[in-house]
């Protein structure tokens, strides 16, 4: 008998010892616990004609569950970029109501310009439910227009080209004394490079705008060559109003940057150069007063 006891003891020992110490630890939790099987929040990444302007994006959640959720931060994850694409809300959390999306804006950080990752953009979403503790859950995220390849594609183009020179619109503006056309000036500042090989920049081309077009009879520039180290110049462009229909400037968001399209540093691709505040004032009185005061 006394030996059938101690087989059963020594056996209860032995159960014990296999089972898992984690129970044991009491440290705390550092992150809220993170929600497993379907997901409540689908993410999608898009971008208005108002942020393109603005270097930022929309992280769009969709509810996808029949009760409000409510978001208290949002973050994605993308090797094109070397931080992560954060939202923080300004004004207390956010409610997604049931099977209905919610646009959020982020500011995109700099770029990540190596080699292309081939990573699966994740979002990371902080949220609760009803009657539920904080948790988050963690996405695959949808860009179906590419929003952030091309976004840093457009971002580490514009940083080879500032490596070799500064290039921004001239405040001013010249008006032709018939109020048809006026000439708006590209200043070109090539950076400093003593004791370095210069390094190369082709303007190849120059765009128009959706409110800005070249002058038939004086047409933009081409193939224009910049090297760092070299002095300043000024190119002259003659503009003239690309529509002249009702709400054109008021509706206007992109038609003061200035598509350039450019080779440099073995990347090829258009250079967006942003009009000053002042100078897009001045562009708009000009469209309005050349269009006779249609455009409102």
């Amino acid at each position: 008998m006394v030996c059938r006891e101690w087989r059963y003891w020594a056996a209860g020992l032995a159960l014990l010892s296999t089972l898992p110490l984690a129970a044991c630890d009491g440290s705390p939790d550092q992150e809220p616990p993170t929600s497993s099987g379907p997901q409540p929040i689908s993410v999608e990444v898009n971008q208005s004609r108002d942020q393109y302007g603005k270097q930022a994006i929309l992280i769009q959640l969709t509810n996808t569950t029949d009760t409000p959720v409510t978001v208290s931060g949002a973050r994605l994850k993308s090797a094109l970029f070397e931080k992560d694409i954060i939202w923080e809300p300004t004004g207390g959390a956010l409610e997604l109501p049931p099977r209905q999306p919610k646009s959020l804006p982020a500011n995109l950080p700099a770029p990540y310009c190596g080699q292309s990752p081939t990573e699966p953009l994740m979002a990371v979403v902080q949220y609760s439910e009803p009657a539920k503790g904080p948790t988050e859950t963690s996405v695959e995220a949808r860009d179906p227009f590419n929003v952030l390849p091309r976004n840093a594609d457009e971002l580490c183009l514009a940083a080879d080209a500032a490596a070799v020179a500064a290039i921004v619109l001239d405040p001013d503006l010249e008006v032709a004394p018939a109020g048809r056309t006026a000439v708006v000036r590209l200043v070109i500042t090539p950076a400093s490079t003593p004791g370095e090989s210069p390094q190369k920049l082709t303007i190849n081309s120059i765009d128009g705008t959706t409110l800005l077009a070249e002058s038939p009879a004086d047409p933009w520039p081409r193939d224009i060559a910049i090297s760092s180290g070299a002095a300043p110049k000024e190119v002259p462009l003659t503009i003239r109003p690309a529509r002249c229909d009702p709400h054109a400037v008021a509706e206007d968001k992109v038609g003061t940057l200035l598509p350039l399209r450019i080779s440099v540093g073995g990347r090829e691709g258009v250079l967006k150069v942003a009009a000053s505040n002042e100078l897009r004032g001045r562009i708009y009185d000009f469209v309005t007063a050349a269009c006779g005061g249609a455009v409102h």
